[in-house]
């Protein structure tokens, strides 16, 4: 049962703050219920306003979702490429994106669920969405890589792809059972793992290197 009593009048605020808001009463729910078990009712409730105002802004449940999501999505892909740029040093840039997802599972409004934890992946938009996202976040790193070693595009994009999923995969397993020990710590741990293997590479001290003939770029 809706919170808006009839008669009164719902406090007006720009577009932008009211679908913000939304947003945001938008992801507590999801998150404690899933797509599926989720009613518009329920939004409508925790944002304070009556349903023809939440309609106004979004359609159907799925648009709220899919505008949720894209947020959601840029907000990591965001993360991640501030991590990438954060420093010059190779070793740095990989403790660096680890850290940046441990950051994300970590945010409270447990946003990172909408991601990684969907109960509506079979749906078409949200897939594409999903795929879209570890395409740039795999492609992304590899960029990184293949400035730092000598490793072709192909197997940096494999290596980008392996890191994005074990960072995720290593921040949600220490959300789920890492109550022993701190986010930094667990973020340390796993930046160590995954340095063991991306720096292992050789690294291009003087430019980029043919992995075909092994010969320094502009030498």
């Amino acid at each position: 049962m809706s919170s808006h009593t009839p008669g009164t009048r719902v406090q007006r605020m720009p577009r932008a703050q009211r679908r913000a808001q939304l947003l945001e009463a938008a992801l507590g729910v999801f998150v404690a219920k899933g797509y599926h078990a989720a009613a518009m009712e329920d939004i409508a409730e925790s944002a304070g306003v009556s349903k023809p105002v939440l309609y106004q802004h979004f359609p159907g449940k799925l648009e709220l979702y899919l505008a949720l999501l894209d947020d959601q999505c840029d907000h990591l892909e965001a993360l991640v490429l501030e991590a990438l740029d954060s420093s010059d040093d190779h070793e740095e840039r990989v403790y660096a994106t680890v850290r940046a997802f441990f950051n994300f599972v970590a945010d409270e409004g447990g946003s990172f669920r909408l991601i990684y934890e969907s109960d509506l992946t079979n749906d078409p938009q949200v897939r594409h969405r999903l795929d879209a996202l570890e395409a740039q976040l795999g492609e992304a790193i590899a960029q990184r890589i293949i400035q730092d070693t000598p490793l072709p595009m192909e197997l940096a994009e494999m290596l980008g792809l392996a890191m994005s999923g074990a960072a995720q995969v290593m921040a949600r397993t220490w959300l789920a059972h890492g109550a022993h020990f701190t986010k930094e710590v667990a973020a340390q741990a796993a930046g160590h793992l995954a340095w063991r293997g991306i720096g292992s590479f050789p690294v291009n001290r003087m430019g980029s290197i043919d992995p075909a003939t092994g010969a320094v770029a502009g030498e």
